[in-house]
């Protein structure tokens, strides 16, 4: 009988971000053997009972994965138990997301972490390096949203879709107004902190509305392999966008793609020389 043997962990602290996937913090190991021919509620089970893996649902496969303590570099190549061996795509009772509403979700959490870290200290420095680290991820995930999310939202939902994007675009425009007021203060400004919490009001309104109405809707249309393919042109697209925000700019491709190519370069330049976490 053929099995694939995995190096399991315990959970022991929160989970970090690394890239793409979400990797662990561990402590101790352990090994198992997983028969791959198995259905999917015993794989489950054998990997819940006292050894859980973390585990990624991939281009119609489960991923299994594994980190280092402390570090985000695999210690081994990733086994991929193909779907047809499961009558599924995910583990039994533990329903995973789909793959773009996973990296929308995942900014937001980095977004209301890093919230948190400016309004948690008085420490100025640390509310000037996560006054940046925020500023550009928000800027970032904005773009993303408008070239990849929103288009997605016109052509599978139609005129009900042109409507939440229209929405959604004049929710960014409102954030990106306040952000690029945001992005330019010092820490000591008394407005500082009020301005951000300002904006986080209206940015938590925004997701909210997103999560648990837009991407519902949108993933509903969609396949596995879309849903896959949305969220990889996503992340993509956050490569290659400014990384401040530029209210002036258009908020719908092709002239937004346009504008951002011109601005990220200058953008990205000046971030070498402002102080991140």
């Amino acid at each position: 009988m053929s099995h694939y043997k995995l190096l399991c962990h315990y959970w022991s602290q929160p989970c970090i971000r690394t890239d793409a996937y979400t990797l662990s913090k561990l402590s101790t190991k352990n090994v198992v053997s997983i028969d791959i021919r198995s259905q999917e509620n015993d794989i489950y089970n054998t990997l819940i009972r006292g050894s859980p893996v973390l585990y990624l649902k991939m281009q119609n496969s489960i991923l299994l994965r594994t980190a280092p303590r402390y570090s985000g570099r695999l210690i081994q190549r990733p086994f991929i138990l193909n779907q047809a061996r499961f009558n599924g795509t995910t583990f039994a009772n533990r329903p995973m997301m789909s793959a773009l509403t996973d990296a929308i979700k995942r900014d937001h959490s980095e977004l209301n972490e890093y919230y948190e870290k400016i309004v948690g200290t008085d420490d100025l420095d640390t509310q000037t390096r996560y006054q940046n680290l925020f500023t550009w991820e928000l800027a970032r995930h904005s773009i993303g949203e408008e070239l990849v999310v929103y288009p997605a939202f016109e052509k599978h939902l139609g005129a009900k879709g042109k409507e939440m994007a229209d929405k959604d675009r004049e929710d960014h425009q409102k954030v990106k107004n306040v952000l690029y007021k945001f992005q330019s203060m010092k820490a000591q400004d008394p407005e500082f902190l009020k301005t951000l919490q300002d904006l986080f009001k209206d940015l938590k309104e925004h997701i909210k509305d997103e999560e648990n109405n837009d991407l519902p809707a949108l993933e509903r249309q969609l396949d596995s392999d879309s849903s896959d393919g949305y969220a990889r042109s996503f992340e993509r697209t956050k490569l290659f966008v400014p990384t401040r925000s530029h209210p002036s700019a258009p908020d719908k491709p092709p002239f937004e793609t346009v504008a951002g190519l011109m601005a990220a370069p200058l953008d990205k330049l000046m971030d070498v020389f402002r102080k991140f976490p």
